[in-house]
C-alpha cells in the first residue's frame, strides 16, 4: 500500500488536474467574455476609465448590453479582467506542475509570485489604470475571491484526496492572504483612518515590492500546508 501511495506522489503532475475540452457553448461564452474584457482596457486607455460606458464596451464588442450584464457586474470589473484573466487557472496549473517532491507550501507561493509580478504588456497597461482611483482597486482586490475554486482542486489531488476539506481551507487561505498583500500595496494616496471611513476616493500608489509582500502574507500559511502533507504521507 505504502509502495503504491509513493508511486503516485511520483507521478502525480498537472495532468492530474486537466478536464475535458469545453464544447461549443462553451467556447462561443469565452469569446465573448474575451472580446469583452479587451474592449473594456483598449476604450479605457483610450478614454480614461470614467469615460467608459457599459454601453460602449458592449458596444465595441458586438454585443448587447444585456448579454454584458451576464458576464460582468460592471465597468470596472470588466477592466480588471483583463488583468486578472485566467490568473487564477495559471496558478492552479503552476502549483500542479511542480514537481512532487517540492514542499507544497513552496508551490503555492512560488505560483502566486510569479503569476502576479510576471506580467505582459497588456497587464502592464490594465495596472496603470487600477492605480487611477479606488474602484477599480476594489475590483482587482475582489478578483482575488477566484483563486480559491482552481486552487482547491489541485491541493486535494496533491493530498490524494485525503483532505478536500482542508484543501479548501488551505485555498480560501490562500486567496485572502494575497488579498491582504495586494491591499498593502495598492494603498490609496493620502491614506489615513479618517480617509478611510470617510470612503475618501482618489489615486492609488503601489507602496513597497510585492513580491515580498506576497511573499509575507503567505508565510504564516506554510505550517498548515507542512501539516496537511504530513497528515497524508504513508
Amino acid at each position: 500500500m505504502r509502495a503504491s501511495l509513493r508511486a503516485r506522489s511520483i507521478v502525480w503532475n498537472a495532468d492530474a488536474v486537466t478536464t475535458p475540452p469545453p464544447g461549443l457553448r462553451e467556447r462561443k461564452k469565452q469569446a465573448t467574455r474575451e472580446a469583452l474584457r479587451e474592449a473594456a482596457l483598449r476604450l479605457a486607455v483610450e478614454r480614461g476609465p470614467d469615460q467608459v460606458r457599459v454601453e460602449d464596451i458592449a458596444e465595441a464588442a458586438g454585443v448587447s448590453p444585456r448579454t454584458y450584464n451576464n458576464y460582468f457586474a460592471s465597468r470596472e470589473q470588466a477592466i480588471v479582467s483583463a488583468v486578472t484573466a485566467d490568473r487564477e487557472a495559471r496558478i492552479a496549473a503552476a502549483v500542479a506542475a511542480r514537481p512532487a517532491g517540492v514542499r507544497l507550501a513552496d508551490a503555492v507561493t512560488e505560483a502566486v509570485v510569479e503569476q502576479y509580478t510576471d506580467t505582459g504588456e497588456r497587464e502592464h497597461k490594465a495596472l496603470l489604470l487600477i492605480t487611477t482611483g479606488t474602484a477599480l482597486r476594489d475590483a482587482f482586490l475582489d478578483a482575488t475571491a477566484g483563486i480559491e475554486p482552481p486552487l482547491t482542486a489541485v491541493i486535494t489531488e496533491r493530498l490524494d484526496h485525503a483532505g478536500a476539506h482542508t484543501a479548501r481551507v488551505l485555498a480560501a487561505s490562500v486567496a485572502a492572504a494575497v488579498r491582504i498583500a495586494l491591499e498593502g500595496w495598492l494603498r490609496p494616496a493620502g491614506h489615513t483612518e479618517s480617509a478611510k471611513s470617510s470612503g475618501a476616493g482618489g489615486l492609488v500608489v503601489p507602496s513597497g515590492s510585492l513580491p515580498d509582500r506576497l511573499r509575507s502574507a503567505l508565510a504564516p500559511l506554510a505550517p498548515a500546508f507542512d501539516a496537511a502533507e504530513r497528515h497524508t504521507r504513508p
